[in-house]
């Protein structure tokens, strides 16, 4: 077997690169209208209620969440490229009947639709598809790197479409932004030449069950589930509260724009601690505290524009780093055989979260006023606190990738065998049909050089 090039080919550039702009594109479509839809769609027929905004901005969340699995398990049958087309043909339509909607009826409809699109299983199995198992890693945290900067660039941007080409323009803008992401995957990102299942980044139903059963990985789920709930009830209530102040719609990303970058450069240090210094779980805990903070600040010091900053500062900072650290911690702590479905239905909860959100916030708004919407943010955050207290801290490990030469499955389980009594060694999966070995290896004192020499069967 041949020494492994440190860099990625330009293959794996490639596919990289594509992939994450695709997915890109079509969470620009899903964030973009998050700072301005509340304002905009209560001058529509149907948008007197609070409930049906709410309903309109997190319907995506609702599909997206029970067709991304099943969508995974379709691009293993019918191919990667094909799903992902189809999904961002029905992004594409969703797009358009919203951009065409006089009511909040359709506007509903039609993010329902963007939500069918669900493509982010088959994009991640894709990913694993075309890049070499120890650069797989490396290509996630591009896709990773891409959501968190589409992110941003959609509060800024928002305000400021909104002033030129208003919401129904938005709407079509992703409508169009999909077909430009079908031209990417049709004719930019390689055709891979095997598709097959990835224990490591896809979903098996075999292993839900034990998913499902464990608490520190449920503890993990309630956590995105809340952090994506509060993301969009703050989305119902603080546009409103900006207006009241004094700026204008077209004005909100001159908040937003200095918030992110400073949330950007805030999030680093604490980072940083977690991983290099063990300190996970503390600054795990530190962030929710920090994101109550937060809301209790926004609901005290709403009356201001500067205070209404501060608070989103401390917010999106609290965000950032939350949403940086719980894929590690799922990383860290499921078993190696079921990290793919252990991410899975994160995913899939982190949007019924965003639906769960948006609709409790909408819901609040109309019946109990604007503030119960920070109280409720308040009340689930510490709900948060008080369930992720009992998880246990998470050992300092990483997860590493090997590509194999062909094995059996006897000598997949020697393999798997001698690997396992390797000092720094913490968990083995060695799947000789994928032929991958999968290891969790302490942060020091991990001898690297004898795991390649036994991968290499030398």
């Amino acid at each position: 077997m041949q020494t492994t090039p440190e860099k990625m080919n330009p293959a794996e550039r490639r596919a990289s690169m594509g992939l994450a702009s695709v997915y890109g594109l079509r969470m620009l479509g899903l964030f973009i209208i998050l700072p301005i839809f509340a304002l905009y769609a209560e001058h529509l027929p149907g948008g007197e209620s609070h409930l049906l905004i709410g309903i309109a901005l997190g319907a995506y969340g609702l599909t997206q969440a029970i067709l991304q699995i099943p969508a995974g398990w379709l691009s293993d049958r019918f191919g990667r490229k094909p799903v992902i087309v189809i999904g961002l043909l029905l992004f594409a339509l969703g797009s358009f009947i919203a951009a065409s909607a006089d009511d909040i009826y359709w506007i509903i409809a039609g993010r329902v639709i963007q939500g069918a699109g669900a493509i982010n299983a088959a994009v991640m199995a894709l990913t694993a598809d075309l890049t070499r198992e120890e650069h797989r890693t490396k290509a996630m945290a591009m896709i990773g790197m891409t959501i968190g900067i589409t992110f941003s660039i959609s509060l800024i941007l928002s305000p400021l479409l909104y002033q030129h080409i208003g919401v129904p323009g938005i709407f079509a803008l992703t409508g169009v932004l999909s077909l430009v992401a079908i031209a990417v995957v049709l004719w930019f990102i390689p055709q891979p030449k095997i598709t097959r299942f990835h224990t490591d980044t896809e979903a098996s139903t075999s292993k839900l069950g034990e998913v499902l059963r464990n608490p520190d990985l449920l503890r993990l789920d309630f956590g995105i589930f809340s952090l994506h709930a509060i993301l969009m009830s703050v989305f119902m209530q603080v546009p409103f509260v900006l207006r009241n102040n004094g700026l204008e719609a077209e004005q909100h990303w001159q908040i937003y724009l200095p918030v992110m970058l400073l949330a950007f450069g805030l999030m680093v240090p604490p980072i940083i601690i977690a991983e290099k210094k063990a300190k996970m779980k503390q600054v795990f805990m530190g962030a929710v505290g920090l994101a109550a903070l937060a809301q209790l600040s926004l609901l005290l010091l709403q009356g201001s524009v500067w205070g209404v900053a501060i608070a989103l500062l401390l917010f999106f900072t609290a965000f950032n780093v939350l949403e940086a650290t719980l894929p590690s911690l799922i990383s860290k702590i499921a078993p190696l055989s079921a990290k793919g479905t252990a991410m899975g239905v994160y995913s899939s909860v982190q949007f019924l979260g965003a639906f769960f959100g948006a609709a409790m916030g909408g819901m609040l708004m109309q019946n109990a006023g604007g503030n119960a919407v920070f109280a409720f943010a308040i009340g689930l955050l510490l709900l948060w606190l008080l369930v992720a207290s009992g998880m246990k801290p998470p050992a300092a490990v990483r997860t590493k990738l090997y590509h194999l030469p062909s094995l059996n499955e006897a000598q997949g389980a020697v393999l798997q065998q001698q690997l396992s009594q390797l000092a720094g060694v913490r968990e083995v999966l060695v799947v000789a049909a994928e032929g991958i070995a999968c290891l969790k290896v302490e942060m020091a004192g991990f001898d690297e050089a004898t795991v390649e020499n036994l991968v290499k069967g030398e």
